[in-house]
């Protein structure tokens, strides 16, 4: 699989990457034998850019990765995981619902200082059981997660401490590479207006059905030479299972504007003869900066599916058909 070079640095990741969300039991429980299965089928077919954190599973995909992993070579692939949760020993009947089934015994508390990041740093490689990480991503920083008020104190502690780590463990070659893991935009901005980011792994923000990263985060990745890693290009899954009843967008369900640009786009890709998924998936790769593109799934067999999205011949002049914001008029 071919690879593409993150930022400035000297790390090449390959173009698709496995995410580690739902093998830490996200929304569904994932047995250990399927988690290792599906990262085998991830293997196999040529991914060698490895992507988790703490907070999935509180711990359990960072000790599936490191299980997986522990007996490839080490220049054989690449890993992130991230910082910016903390977690802490709860009874069983204490650990918080945050969506992930059968997790860990583990409650996840927030911390983007100097201290907490080194910490979190320290607590990985003692879970994954490796002795090197090659991407830091200062995890779930913004509005999004925060609100407001709360976003201004970790943005402050960020600047003021938790940045100050990232580059210490950089040049002191602990890590490779570093920069945010977010669902949004514009905390990036926010943070690449202060300092220098290698890379951004963003979700759901720059996909056929939502182009927010366009307007100013690309023009300043641009300037920056900060690489993007994208996720979500399913948003949530309607653009992999169409507009039918049900369908899920930004992770809840679809609003009619939202299907109804789904129908659309639909005809569009059923008229150049492939199937709009495909399309998804390969869009965030015609931009350079775009550095991979972050799938992840519990199960072999969607992961086998998804990745023949790949082989599927969509034409480069297919994808100026898909303005989201026209789609629907244009059509008529």
């Amino acid at each position: 699989m071919k690879k593409r070079r993150v930022g400035s640095t000297a790390l090449e990741i390959t173009e698709v990457s496995f995410g580690g969300a739902a093998v830490g039991g996200l929304y569904r429980a994932c047995p250990r034998e399927t988690a290792m299965q599906t990262l085998q089928v991830a293997w196999d077919a040529g991914l060698r850019y490895f992507d988790t954190a703490p907070f999935y599973g509180f711990g359990l995909s960072e000790r599936r990765f490191g299980d997986f992993l522990r007996d490839k070579p080490r220049d054989s692939y690449m890993l992130s995981t991230k910082v910016g949760r903390l977690l802490r020993p709860v009874p069983e009947d204490r650990i918080p619902d945050h969506s992930y089934v059968d997790p860990l015994p583990f409650a996840p508390d927030y911390d983007y200082s100097y201290d907490g990041i080194m910490r979190s740093v320290e607590f990985s490689y003692a879970r994954l059981g490796l002795n090197r990480i090659d991407i830091l991503f200062v995890h779930d920083i913004g509005v999004y997660t925060h609100g407001v008020e709360k976003t201004k104190l970790h943005f402050r502690e960020f600047l003021d401490g938790g940045l100050k780590a990232l580059e210490e463990l950089k040049s002191s070659r602990v890590i490779s590479a570093y920069g945010l893991g977010v669902n949004e935009v514009q905390i990036c901005l926010d943070v690449l207006r202060q300092a220098p980011l290698d890379c951004i792994l963003l979700a759901s923000r720059y996909s056929l059905l939502d182009r927010t990263a366009e307007a100013e985060l690309l023009p300043l990745c641009r300037q920056r030479q900060t690489s993007l890693i994208i996720g979500g290009v399913f948003n949530s899954g309607i653009l992999a299972t169409g507009p039918v009843p049900g369908a899920h967008f930004d992770y809840l369900p679809a609003t009619q504007d939202i299907l109804d640009r789904v129908g659309a786009m639909e005809k569009i890709a059923a008229e150049g003869g492939y199937p709009l998924a495909a399309a998804a998936f390969q869009f965030p790769l015609h931009e350079p900066l775009v550095a991979s593109v972050l799938t992840g799934t519990a199960k072999p067999a969607n992961l086998a599916r998804n990745l023949q999205l790949l082989d599927i011949q969509v034409p480069e002049t297919e994808f100026a058909k898909y303005d989201p914001y026209t789609v629907v008029q244009k059509l008529g």
